[in-house]
């Protein structure tokens, strides 16, 4: 179905860079720059200066990310890893992977980690906290450093839908041991695939994950450390992604910009909570990522979108701890429960237009209204 309004349109967004991606990708081909090459070093260099971290190291997804992050904090099976259940399976998979225990707390208004629940989920075999920064906020990162702090828990953060977002000016991933990031092709900065990238200060963490990618090798002296990985972000991948970061920037102030269309335009409608304003706390820069909405009659809404041509998303229908297959337990998180019954994200990227976020509005009003 071709919609009124898509979701992400890939089209579009290619246009609108066509001369420089095919410029980049003629260069790579004649040169045969393929993997670890100069490409990649400048990425992983530009990427550590625009998040204000010493050392950035580009890998095949934001998964791996996670899960090296871990291996990198010395987590070992019989340890616990405090997370959510609101967030992609990856968070969580990348806990099991090590052998370890995910403890699972609930989530704020705003979607993110409940920070005070985390004090009481600390348990002596507790080894790590993963807060997931989601749809382009920050968790309440000043308290929950505290708590890490006074606990001696490492930090790592899923910041894979939070590029560019700060927290009392500080920028997503730059506050833990690690920041890890996702570009799947939908993320604020996406490339042409899968990719992802992890970010850090402690230069032993960062030359752990460059070995680590690339199956334990020291390509320096060709010596094989360990059994590592191939995980190791394409050349191609990072030039594409290191021209596209240029404009990252005005993409965030772009989607900042339609983020307040869409709070003016669904102001005044009681069934649909937005997420919160720019102005709301002055302590957090959104980068909306997502702009997901809660409403009522989600469901019945969904449809009556999709078939005025709006095309929207559910991120996640049901908790990680629901799917039974997963054997996550019965945890008691009623705000996570509650979430999943409401959320539904609205279209929000750099190539649609201020009609459109009219349009997108002006049917939400028609469907409570009517």
């Amino acid at each position: 179905m071709a919609y009124k309004v898509p979701f992400v349109d890939f089209p579009a967004h290619y246009h609108s860079l066509e001369k420089e991606m095919m410029d980049t990708v003629k260069e790579i081909f004649e040169g045969g720059d393929y993997i670890l090459r100069k490409h990649l070093k400048q990425f992983e260099s530009d990427m550590a200066s625009f998040l204000g971290v010493k050392y950035a190291v580009g890998l095949n997804s934001g998964t791996d990310a996670l899960h090296f992050s871990l291996l990198a904090a010395g987590v070992v099976p019989g340890d616990e890893v405090i997370t959510v259940a609101h967030t992609f399976v990856a968070t969580v998979e990348a806990i099991i992977h090590c052998g370890a225990k995910p403890i699972l707390v609930d989530v704020c208004e705003d979607f993110n980690m409940d920070v005070e629940l985390v004090k009481l989920a600390i348990s002596s075999k507790t080894k790590v906290i993963i807060p997931v920064h989601l749809n382009g906020r920050l968790c309440d990162m000043g308290k929950l450093m505290e708590i890490a702090d006074k606990y001696n828990l490492t930090v790592v953060e899923d910041s894979a839908q939070a590029l560019g977002a700060t927290f009392d000016g500080k920028k997503a991933g730059s506050f833990g041991l690690t920041g890890c990031f996702s570009f799947y092709p939908a993320k604020i900065l996406g490339g042409a695939g899968d990719g992802g990238i992890l970010v850090t200060d402690d230069e032993a963490v960062a030359e752990k994950i460059r070995l680590l990618r690339d199956h334990g090798m020291q390509r320096s002296t060709g010596e094989i450390l360990y059994f590592g990985y191939n995980s190791r972000l394409d050349n191609l991948q990072a030039a594409i992604l290191d021209l596209k970061l240029k404009h990252l920037p005005n993409w965030i102030e772009r989607r900042r910009k339609l983020a307040s269309l869409y709070y003016q335009g669904l102001s005044g409608l009681v069934q649909v909570k937005p997420p919160p304003h720019h102005d709301s706390d002055s302590r957090y820069f959104d980068v909306f990522t997502n702009y997901v909405i809660r409403a009522q009659d989600r469901d019945k809404l969904i449809t009556y979108l999709k078939e005025s041509g709006i095309e929207v998303l559910i991120s996640w229908s049901k908790p990680l701890h629901h799917h039974k297959a997963l054997e996550l337990g019965n945890s008691n998180l009623p705000e996570t429960e509650r979430i999943s019954k409401e959320v539904v994200s609205l279209p929000l990227n750099t190539e649609i237009s201020n009609d459109q976020v009219e349009f997108v509005t002006g049917c939400i009003h028609k469907f409570y209204e009517g």
